[in-house]
């Protein structure tokens, strides 16, 4: 829950730096179960879909700037985001990318976030 606190917190807008793997996976864990919440709540309260499209607008920036900080922990630069565009194959490929281990010690983008 840290991780995803720290990226909606102090990193909302912040596409700058590196994110670790286990920074987005946490991130993208904790925001798949927030929005299952949603879904049920909405569910429940017969306001479908609202509070889900409200928790979806909400979270998008975070989830777009911690996937860049992501490819930058990589060496890659954000506009390797855009390959998820590619029909299959290029949501295949950013998986393997946001799976790769990133640069050890620093990169152009910053100071590994393992050594933080």
């Amino acid at each position: 829950m840290e991780w995803y606190l720290n990226v909606v917190r102090y990193n909302y807008a912040n596409a700058n730096g590196r994110a670790s793997r286990k920074e987005y996976w946490m991130f993208a864990l904790f925001n798949l179960l927030f929005l299952i919440a949603a879904y049920i709540v909405d569910y429940l309260l017969g306001t479908s879909p609202w509070i889900y499209v409200l928790y979806g607008l909400a979270i998008f920036v975070p989830s777009i700037t911690v996937s860049i900080r992501r490819l930058h922990d990589i060496g890659k630069s954000g506009w390797w985001l855009w390959i998820g565009v590619i029909p299959f194959i290029g949501a295949i490929w950013f998986l393997v990318l946001v799976c790769t281990d990133g640069t050890p010690g620093a990169n152009s983008y910053g100071p590994s976030p393992k050594a933080a």
